[in-house]
């Protein structure tokens, strides 16, 4: 599936979760990176929530942490057609199901020279 979704800033929060070793031990584990502290932010139009849904409920990548945090679902991705990444679903969110957070071993908005507006693909 290959969407388009337009980058917004966070709150802020990804940074301190992706920070713990919890969670950086099982993503290095999964998917070969430890990623930086924080998410790329990505809003994608409702026409496609059903879809992410479905990816999302049937997703069996799950990490679960045993020190209180929450547990984690997450597909791997591919931003823009050239940069590998995640998608990360935590069970424990804020966001509306049309609002994605995608990580990386590097910090995104630096690597792809990102700014809110810009528009990106997401391929998973």
């Amino acid at each position: 599936m290959k969407i388009d979704g337009e980058v917004r800033s966070g709150m802020g929060k990804g940074s301190f979760f992706l920070s713990q070793e919890s969670y950086t031990k099982e993503f290095e584990k999964n998917l070969g990176f430890i990623p930086f502290p924080g998410t790329l932010n990505v809003m994608v139009s409702d026409e496609h929530l059903d879809e992410i849904n479905e990816i999302k409920d049937n997703c069996e990548n799950l990490i679960k942490p045993d020190d209180g945090f929450g547990a984690v679902k997450y597909i791997e991705a591919k931003l823009n057609e050239k940069v590998d990444c995640a998608i990360v679903f935590p069970a424990k969110t804020t966001h509306e199901d049309c609002h994605l957070e995608v990580i990386s071993e590097n910090k995104l908005r630096d690597e792809l020279n990102l700014s809110d507006g810009d528009i990106v693909s997401l391929e998973f």
